[in-house]
Parts: C-alpha cells; structure tokens; sequence
C-alpha cells in the first residue's frame, strides 16, 4: 500500500511540477489562504514547516483537529470528513490561479483532487490523526 501511495504522489508531483507552488484555500469563496502543500518545505507559507502558521499542530489550520473547521472531521468544510460535498471544502492550485480540485478524502466528490483515494489511504493509515496525515504528505511531497 505505502509504495501505491508513494507511486501516485510522484506522478501527481511530476504533473503539477510546472506550477511550481500548489496552494490551499478554504471559506466560502475560498479566499482564505491555507497554506503551500507544494514548495519549499522550509518557507513560512509551507504546510510542511512545523514553525509556520500553517503547518503549526497547535494552530487554527486544517492540521489542528480541535480549533479549525478544517482539522474536524465532522464539520463539513474539512477535508477529513469522507461524506462532505460542501462548497466551502479546501481546494488545490497554482499562483496562476489553475484549480486542481478539492482538497478532500472523499474520492467520491465531483472535482476532487486526482489523489483523494491515496490521501483517505494515508488518513486511515494513521487513525484519522492530521498532524501524521501532514507528516506523510510531507514527506512523500518534498
């Protein structure tokens, strides 16, 4: 299974890497910036740094399950929750602007992102807990 998930991460890298940086945003018009899933690990827009405000556990990002609409797998704007078609769910793209789809594990929603299969893989693998989900984005990504 990890090497599955390790096989489709490099082919999704390998085909959004001209767009160099892929962005997170959430709300209702989607206007609020998530966090860089794909660029440099270190940057202070990066998911990956653990010292950044959007990769900090202990912030109010989609990686802290108790403080952020995004982080609760019951709320219907999170990508943790496997039922949610709701608008307001994070969605993936580049600076231009070009839409990726939406950042979810439900692979069953229309204009997911070509992943959601592998990323609900990896958030079973870890028991629903998004700091290990971001840690093995992270690493598969970088």
């Amino acid at each position: 299974m990890k090497l599955n998930i390790i096989l489709i991460f490099f082919i999704f890298s390998a085909q959004t890497s001209l767009a160099k940086d892929l962005l997170l945003f959430g709300g209702s018009n989607h206007d609020e910036f998530l966090g860089c899933l794909i660029c440099n690990e270190y940057s202070s827009e990066s998911v990956c740094n653990g010292y950044s405000a959007y990769g900090n556990h202990y912030g109010s990002n989609m990686w802290n399950e108790y403080s952020s609409p995004y982080g609760n797998e019951y709320s219907s704007s999170s990508p943790w929750n496997e039922y949610s078609v709701s608008d307001n769910v994070p969605i993936v793209e580049d600076r231009q602007g070009k839409f990726y789809g939406y950042f979810t594990i439900n692979a069953y929603r229309s204009n997911a992102v070509d992943f959601a299969d592998q990323l609900y893989e990896i958030y079973q693998m870890h028991d629903g807990d998004v700091e290990e989900v971001r840690g093995t984005l992270c690493e598969l990504l970088n």
